[in-house]
């Protein structure tokens, strides 16, 4: 891997959320079954020139899925099976930590999880294969550097780390649940992260988040949360797609 400058070796995928349903247009998809069964929708593939990046849409086609009903483990067994070596992983998110706003970027550098009842691991003890990862760094450091390096060459503002809270969802937090996030350190929230990044380390794929700032956290604005979102989404959105543009189309 080369930073900012050059092509990333290697096959990359992109999982996208919150406003993303319609990117890969009607380009064909491709239906990759699993162990763990079907990913939440047929695989598409974008075009930035001669490169060729696989798209998946996290929450299905009609964006149906709730966080916590998604198939992280078909998801990203069927990217491994197209041999798939980088997920980029596009995240709606709160904003806790003071200083930052919605319609802004940042690429987490740690995340709490406080997910429940999710399939959390593809040893399920239907393999001879346990390995218990080292997650220390949960998000790998050199796909962060070439995200943060594409941005820097495209001219987009995003904020480099900060630890994402993943909450089970599909509801958003209380102000109080967000006071109590803060105390744990956290500065972002969401709810896909996990265990999307985990399955990744176990399947040995690198895996890194870009986040889109699109609301302030529960008790944090001065207005309901929703129109946050709906004021923020289309410029967090347009961001993030010079980014990846940037991202993909590097000579």
């Amino acid at each position: 891997m080369s930073g900012a400058r050059g092509q990333l070796s290697g096959q990359v995928a992109v999982i996208a959320g919150s406003g993303f349903s319609d990117w890969a247009g009607e380009s064909p998809g491709r239906a990759v079954p699993t162990r763990y069964g079907s990913p939440s929708a047929a695989i598409r593939t974008l075009s930035y020139g001669p490169r060729r990046v696989y798209f998946l849409a996290r929450h299905g086609e009609s964006h149906a899925l709730p966080p916590h009903r998604i198939n992280y483990r078909a998801n990203l067994a069927a990217l491994k099976q197209l041999e798939v070596e980088h997920v980029v992983a596009l995240n709606t998110v709160g904003v806790i930590r003071p200083g930052l706003a919605p319609g802004a970027l940042a690429v987490p550098g740690q995340l709490i999880d406080y997910t429940y009842g999710r399939d959390h691991s593809i040893h399920d003890g239907n393999s001879a294969n346990l390995d218990h990862i080292d997650f220390t760094e949960p998000f790998s450091g050199a796909l962060r550097g070439w995200i943060l390096g594409a941005a820097r060459a495209a001219g987009v503002p995003c904020h480099d780390g900060g630890v994402y809270a993943v909450t089970q969802g599909p509801r958003l937090e209380t102000a109080a649940e967000v006071d109590r996030l803060e105390r744990d350190g956290a500065d972002f929230v969401g709810m896909t992260a996990m265990p999307e990044a985990s399955i990744a380390r176990e399947l040995q794929m690198n895996y890194a988040c870009l986040s889109l700032i699109v609301n302030f956290a529960a008790g944090r604005g001065d207005k309901a949360i929703h129109e946050d979102i709906e004021a923020s989404l289309l410029s967090a959105r347009t961001l993030s797609l010079r980014l990846l543009q940037q991202l993909f189309g590097q000579e």
